[in-house]
Parts: C-alpha cells; structure tokens; sequence
C-alpha cells in the first residue's frame, strides 16, 4: 500500500444551487422543448410542402436538438449522449410493446435504488474489500472511533468495520430507501453492532464523528469540503474515496490497489 503525505491548500468556494442548475432537470427540459421544435417543423413541412417526415428522422432531429443544447448548455459528455439516443430507445421500447406494468415496476426499482440522485448527483457507488482494509489501517488504534460513512450503500463499509472494531462506534447513512433497507436488515441478521440510518447528511452534525468517509461524486465534493472544514473537530479525518476535493490539497493519499482509485484523506 503506497502512502503519500502532502500540505493543506485554501478550499473552494460553494457555487450557489438552483433546480435548473441540476442536470437532470436541464436534461428533461431540452428533451421537452426540442420534441415541440421539430413537431413544429414536421407540422409545417406537412401543411406548407405535403412532406410526412419519416419517425426515424424526427427521432434524430429531436436527439439532434436535445443534445445540441445540452452541449450549449455546458453539460457533461455522457448527458449529450443520453439525449441524442434518448428518441430512439423510447421508440424501440414501444416496438417491444412491453406490458405497461413492466415499465412502473422498473421505475419503482430505479426510484427506490437512486432517490435524489437527480438533486444530489452522488449515484449508487459500492465500494469494495481493499478500501475497506484500508480505512480500517487509517483509522487509530489506541482509543475507540466515531465513523460515519455518508451516503452508506449496502452498509459493507460499516458492516465490515463494526466486525473488525467492536471497541468503537459505526453508523452509515443513506438517503435512498431500498440499499438502506438492505443495509438494515444485513445488520440486524448479522447481530452487527453498526447502525443505519436513512437521510440526507446535509442534516447531521460533522462534529460527533472522528472520521467521516465519503465516495460521493466530483459534483458534491466542494460542499462536503465546506460542511466538514466548518463542523469538524480539530484532529479528525475527512476520507474520500476515489473523488479528491477540487482545488484543495490532501493531507495525504492512500492507493487500496496500485492504479486503482486513491482515499483522499484531510486532517482537520
């Protein structure tokens, strides 16, 4: 395991939040707008020339918009994808003629696994046993230890660091309601001592916890930063997996995996 120290930096400044400022909303806004854009030009090419446009081209006219201004717009690569072939997955699920229902129960299960990943823009990331072995070596040996892991998952992290610690304290929380369940059951059946709760960590206090460990996503980094560097204790540890805090420099970095993603660690 290679280990490197390094000095602290000035942190990031929080950008301000707005609904349209989330990709998702932009992403279903464009998906609207451009469908009555080339329903337009399909209506007039109708009554003013005779011409029927052909589904496929309305498909790529609307994918074409769409992602023409999500690209405008500043969106990542993968949302510019999304909307160009957007038209044409929704045309060949309705060639399956798939049952309705088969639809709802597929949108219950996304909506129960990713919640507000659409506010939060943190999806559903597991973390494996050699992270787990590794934050198991940061964490001190001497005293007992109040973690927390925000956005928990499945709980293995806590699970795992509750069989190894019973001398000290661990609690995951996670705001989507199906890997919360999962994660309480696997406690309860286990008769593990780590907890779960399910919420927003935006609500906790970062100053009743030791470590807190976070694998997030690059987009909620400079307001965890802001929210750990204003509650945290002096002498604890702020732990990230693979996503570094933008602009502001590690006390030191743990490799789990040689090339493999880092934790990020931040002594406050």
């Amino acid at each position: 395991m290679k280990k490197v120290r390094r000095s602290g930096a000035k942190p990031a400044s929080p950008e301000p939040r707005y609904l349209f400022n989330v990709p998702a909303v932009q992403a279903l806004f464009f998906q609207i707008l451009s469908f009555f854009i080339v329903l337009l030009i399909a209506r007039s090419l109708g009554a003013i020339l005779g011409i029927t446009m052909h589904i496929l081209v309305i498909a790529f006219l609307q994918g074409a918009v769409a992602a023409g201004f999500s690209c405008w717009r500043g969106l990542a690569s993968w949302w510019i994808a999304i909307q160009f072939f957007f038209p044409f997955v929704l045309l060949f699920a309705l060639l399956l003629q798939l049952p309705s229902y088969l639809f709802l129960f597929a949108f219950l299960i996304f909506l129960f696994l990713y919640w507000s990943t659409f506010r939060t823009q943190v999806p559903f990331y597991p973390s494996n046993l050699t992270t787990w072995d590794a934050v198991a070596e940061l964490l001190p040996n001497d005293r007992s230890v109040h973690l927390i892991d925000i956005g928990s998952g499945l709980g293995g992290l806590v699970l795992n660091l509750a069989k190894r610690r019973p001398d000290s304290h661990f609690l995951g929380i996670e705001i989507a309601p199906l890997p919360w369940l999962v994660s309480m059951l696997r406690a309860r059946f286990t008769r593990s001592s780590a907890q779960f709760t399910r919420g927003d960590y935006g609500h906790l206090n970062f100053a009743e916890y030791d470590v807190v460990f976070a694998y997030l996503s690059p987009v909620a980094m400079p307001a965890l930063w802001e929210k750990a560097r204003t509650e945290m204790r002096h002498d604890t540890m702020l732990l990230s997996y693979e996503f570094p805090i933008p602009h502001v420099e590690p006390t030191f970095t743990v490799s789990p995996v040689a090339n493999n993603p880092k934790i990020y660690g931040w002594r406050m």
